[in-house]
């Protein structure tokens, strides 16, 4: 069926409730013939999540999902896509604004309507709302998000700052309210954090243009993996810098997991990918913010696979490891981004440069590298 038959959806996500819903709003007085979809997870304890359907006159149904496998998420999935249907088989609606809950990552519900949409519905971008003034105090918050009731599900063990950070840097149209209470500060802070993203003022036309834009979930996808992420670039603006370190030789897992605690918390967020001596070929992701880190193995470097295996990447992930190709140790390299107020650069770039091998240890070779200490098993290798 060709796009035009078929009905756009724009999700509108965020922990900034209130600038989502001011969004929100906004488009709806602005689009005609727009409907707005929303999933109310906080009664998500008592089995049950709750769906209230609106557009600009107020609201105009109201029902509820029941949990699927103790999971809320589970259940707005199961729940949207059939809502979605039906105001498409209507005919009426010109837009549907799938307004998330507070926590819902967007990328999983980007990728359910474009999985399951068909002939019916057409993702046409993802937008999140942001009040500029309170970037720096969600993203340095350590909370779990069970403690300060926005968990969406019991086994949920999540922080504030990590889902913010996730939620921020996907979307690529950032929708901007309460601009007289931010400062400049707070305005390089959210561009060195995504550079790439549209940022628009809330309620503006060309903010309704982008609603229609369109969005292509696999290239989202590709940004965000730490192989081929499209990471900020060196920036110093208002006191807020960023910090790109580059090597290619790799860390000694010892000393690097004795930096980590000061790594993670010298910047409000890293992210990035790196490698370890004592696994030259896992490629590991870095992913920081509040305080708290999370490294994960995100797979092979391309480096340790066989030509044949080549054909099975990603063009997008080949050509990233074509671009930083090294003669000796192909896509295997330290790249962290840091991002943050009152960032010490020298004293970041010290620190991780004292975290590599030495010369002699470099020059043992790798058979020498694998009997390091295995500093990293308890977090990459956890017992069941």
């Amino acid at each position: 069926m060709e796009d035009r038959n078929r009905l756009p959806v724009v999700i509108i996500g965020g922990l900034h409730t209130d600038a989502r819903k001011e969004v929100v709003d906004g488009l709806l007085r602005r689009v005609p013939g727009s409907v707005a979809l929303h999933h109310d997870m906080a009664t998500a304890y008592d089995g049950t999540v709750r769906r209230s359907v609106r557009d600009a006159s107020g609201e105009l149904s109201r029902g509820e999902a029941p949990l699927v496998n103790d999971c809320a998420c589970c259940a707005l999935r199961e729940d949207l896509v059939p809502e979605l249907r039906a105001l498409a088989t209507g005919g009426t609606t010109r837009l549907a604004i799938v307004e998330l809950w507070d926590s819902v990552e967007p990328r999983a519900m980007a990728e359910v309507v474009v999985a399951h949409g068909g002939d019916e519905l057409r993702l046409t971008n993802v937008v999140t709302a942001v009040d500029p003034a309170l970037v720096l105090a969600y993203l340095a918050d350590g909370d779990d998000l069970a403690d300060v009731g926005r968990a969406s599900a019991p086994t949920d063990q999540r922080t504030v700052g990590d889902t913010w950070a996730r939620q921020l840097e996907y979307a690529p149209v950032l929708a901007l309210v309460g601009g007289e209470s931010a400062d400049d500060e707070d305005h390089a802070l959210l561009a060195q954090l995504h550079p790439t993203a549209r940022r628009v003022p809330a309620g503006s036309e060309e903010l309704v243009r982008l609603a229609f834009a369109g969005f292509d979930v696999e290239s989202a996808a590709a940004a965000q993996h730490p192989a081929c992420a499209l990471l900020p670039q060196e920036a110093d603006e208002a006191g807020v810098a960023t910090f790109v370190w580059h090597r290619r030789r790799p860390f000694h897992p010892e000393r690097l997991y004795l930096a980590l605690e000061d790594l993670c918390c010298a910047a409000a967020r890293s992210r990035g990918r790196f490698w370890l001596a004592d696994r030259p070929d896992t490629l590991l992701a870095w992913d920081a913010a509040g305080g708290a880190l999370c490294v994960e193995n995100a797979g092979p470097w391309l480096a340790s696979l066989p030509d044949a295996a080549w054909e099975m990447v990603s063009p997008t992930r080949r050509a990233a490891a074509a671009l930083d190709w090294h003669p000796e140790h192909g896509d295997c390299c330290q790249h962290l981004v840091f991002t943050s107020p009152g960032l010490d650069r020298d004293g970041l770039e010290r620190l991780l440069d004292s975290c590599l091998l030495t010369d002699d240890e470099y020059a043992a070779g790798p058979d020498s590298w694998k009997h390091l200490p295995p500093a990293f098993d308890t977090l990459l290798d956890p017992v069941p």
